[in-house]
């Protein structure tokens, strides 16, 4: 997710963001990647994480939602020989395109990209001004269906709890009287309106309509939902031994990731006051000593890594679980499907 860049500037305001791979030198190590293994790149992108992994010997089965994203990696495939695989999918089917055998490791990057946030017409940055979109894959409900047509109280849940905008009845009742009698189409157009309700204080660090633009993007895209979904293919697929190495850059994904490793770990929960529940056979087994940051250095040469946590873990020969989403204490928001046109 939106990840903040300092000075004001974060992936949501659209600043200038160069692609650089998040933590690489840790991914690497915390995946081990090595001839004659097969590792899954669950978010391409530019390439970054695929082309070291391949530099390390490995074949990588890469996959992207974002059409844009598949198509710029079409010389990289031609270059690999036969090495990488590139699949124009979600991440959270992953597992279907897992060998039969297993994979020996899984990557994630969580998050908007930095090309898909340079492309004023995709509509993720309001600093570019475009149409009202946020689309990862280009299709499906946009950002402009969900703001014209939710109801107020379904925008202040998205943008209160998906953006932690403390304003966020404010502005969505603002947006319901607006667009009574003109509907939202463009980026700008949307920000300014949110900042006539929430003007800048001379103290903010970022944009009044950041967390906003967040909460739409992760709300368009179902993000929460693609990463928990994720994590249990992650578990399907990986063979005993098979690493899942997950980057993410907000509260909210992070949260997520340490739940489902908590769960997944054997350890038993309750507490003092209710009966013991009973130890569960570890799924995943910590790789290293838990969450790690980027370095300082890399933090100052890389503005997107300085809100990076990187968690690890390797899968045991323990069968998977069933899938339960009650781990993730995730919200109920308003349905993606009833918004579209």
């Amino acid at each position: 997710m939106a990840a903040n860049l300092g000075d004001g500037v974060s992936e949501a305001d659209g600043g200038p963001v160069r692609h650089i791979p998040v933590m690489l030198e840790e991914v690497l190590s915390s995946l081990s990647p090595a001839p004659g293994k097969v590792i899954l790149d669950g978010t391409f992108g530019a390439g970054g994480y695929t082309r070291a992994i391949l530099a390390c010997g490995a074949n990588v089965i890469a996959l992207d939602r974002d059409p844009n994203a598949v198509a710029g990696g079409q010389a990289l495939v031609a270059e690999s020989q036969g090495r990488l695989t590139l699949v124009p999918t979600q991440f959270s089917a992953l597992a279907e395109h897992a060998p039969a055998d297993g994979l020996d490791g899984v990557v994630l990057d969580i998050g908007v990209s930095s090309m898909q946030i340079d492309e004023a017409e995709r509509g993720f940055s309001f600093q570019r001004n475009g149409p009202l979109d946020m689309r990862m894959s280009a299709s499906g409900v946009s950002a402009a269906d969900v703001v014209n047509r939710a109801k107020a109280g379904d925008l202040a849940r998205i943008f209160g709890f998906l953006g932690e905008e403390k304003q966020a009845g404010r502005i969505a009742r603002a947006i319901e009287k607006r667009r009574a009698t003109e509907p939202f189409s463009t980026t700008r157009d949307l920000a300014n309106l949110i900042e006539s309700v929430n003007p800048r204080k001379a103290k903010d660090k970022i944009h009044p309509a950041t967390r906003v633009f967040q909460a739409l993007r992760i709300f368009v895209n179902d993000e929460l939902g693609e990463l928990a979904r994720a994590l249990f293919a992650a578990e399907r697929a990986l063979k005993p031994g098979g690493r899942l190495v997950i980057v993410s850059f907000h509260s909210l994904e992070d949260r997520i990731v340490k739940r489902y490793l908590a769960d997944r770990s054997g350890k038993a929960s309750g507490s003092r006051h209710l009966p013991m529940v009973e130890d569960k056979p570890a799924v995943f087994e910590p790789v290293g000593k838990g969450m790690m940051s980027a370095s300082k250095d890399e933090a100052e040469v890389n503005p997107r890594a300085r809100s990076a946590k990187l968690r690890a873990a390797f899968r045991t020969a323990a069968p998977a679980r069933p899938a339960d989403f009650s781990i993730f204490d995730l919200p109920e928001l308003a349905s993606l499907d009833k918004l579209g046109a």
